[in-house]
């Protein structure tokens, strides 16, 4: 495949196994797979409108794999299944499964004892799945739309607006961003919380 992708400061690179999962062969630059990719996550975005989600139905595996496949379904293969190679960032491959039951157990422990603010219950969950990594590529903007789907489905409060910025491109909200991610790997949350919020 002749597409060639430069990273952007955070972002996962993608292997060339990963590539082959590519289902529009005739997208030629990192651009133009931005450009599907948004398109895709938009369509995502308006099912999450469609209807209403239980609390039961979003704290589990297959739930978090289909919201994953409804994001990139049209663009790559490899949508919603579980990354088959170790990454720069991220849980060992064959822990992904454990380590997702881990933080679904969490967050159903945090949300009956009433342990954090439902802000913070839902950032905590977004945190912990990106830094689990689940899939081969998408675990950002995947991490943001179930934390997004878990404060407003599952305790009906308003979506997160992320800074009200598209965080692919290089930028100075995106390496705030990272910077934030950062601060929740050392265990602060606090600004994590801010910006999704902010």
């Amino acid at each position: 495949m002749g597409l060639e992708l430069i990273y952007e400061n955070g972002q996962t690179p993608i292997s060339e196994e990963e590539r082959e999962g590519l289902l529009i062969k005739t997208i030629s630059s990192k651009g133009e797979l931005d450009e599907f990719e948004q398109n895709n996550i938009e369509d995502a975005v308006a099912w999450t409108f469609k209807r209403k989600f239980k609390l039961d139905e979003i704290l589990s595996e297959k739930f978090i794999c289909d919201v994953h496949k409804k994001m990139f379904c049209d663009v790559w293969g490899w949508a919603g299944k579980f990354r088959k190679t170790n990454k720069n960032i991220g849980v060992d491959k064959f822990q992904i499964a454990t380590e997702l039951k881990y933080l679904i157990d969490d967050c159903r422990y945090w949300i009956r004892n009433k342990t954090y603010s439902e802000d913070e219950i839902a950032v905590r969950f977004k945190h912990r799945m990106v830094k689990i990594h689940p899939f081969p590529n998408g675990n950002g903007r995947h991490s943001r739309l179930c934390g997004d789907i878990l404060i407003s489905h599952g305790f009906n409060g308003k979506v997160f607006t992320w800074s009200k910025t598209n965080l692919t491109p290089q930028s100075d909200t995106r390496k705030v961003y990272i910077d934030a991610v950062k601060a929740a790997d050392q265990d602060d949350i606090k600004p994590l919380l801010k910006f999704a919020r902010s």
